[in-house]
C-alpha cells in the first residue's frame, strides 16, 4: 500500500502513514473552521488500510495545539483504528502541558482504542 505524507501548514499537522516502515504519525497544530477536508484524506487512507492491516499499529498524535471541530475529526479517526486489530495511539504531549494531556484522555474515554499517554 502507498504512503501518505501531509506536509504541514500553519493550519494543518504533518501526516506521516507509512506502513512499509510501520510509521503512523500525526503532529502539529490543526486550526482550520472546517477540518473534515483536510481530514478526508486521513481516514481515507486509514480505511483502506484496515482491510490489510500491520500485524501491529500505533499511530503516534502530537498536537502542539487543536480546536474543538479537529476534536471530532481525531474521534473519526480512532473510531476507524477500533477495528484494526493490534492497533493503539500514542497520546504524546510536552510535560507540562495539562490541557493536551486531558484533552488526550477524554478522547480516550470516548473510544475503545487503546490509548498509551508518553510526556516529552
Amino acid at each position: 500500500m502507498h504512503s501518505l505524507e501531509l506536509i504541514p501548514t500553519e493550519l494543518t499537522p504533518s501526516v506521516l502513514f507509512n506502513p512499509d516502515k510501520n510509521t503512523f504519525i500525526i503532529e502539529g497544530k490543526s486550526l482550520q473552521d472546517k477540518p473534515a477536508d483536510f481530514y478526508k484524506k486521513v481516514k481515507e487512507w486509514l480505511r483502506e488500510y484496515s482491510k490489510q492491516p500491520n500485524p501491529a499499529t500505533s499511530l503516534q498524535v502530537r498536537f502542539e495545539y487543536y480546536n474543538t471541530a479537529t476534536a471530532r475529526e481525531l474521534l473519526d479517526i480512532f473510531k476507524i483504528l477500533e477495528a484494526i486489530p493490534e492497533s493503539k495511539v500514542v497520546w504524546q504531549f510536552l510535560e507540562d502541558d495539562e490541557d493536551m494531556e486531558e484533552s488526550g484522555q477524554e478522547l480516550a474515554h470516548l473510544v475503545s482504542v487503546p490509548f498509551e499517554f508518553k510526556a516529552t
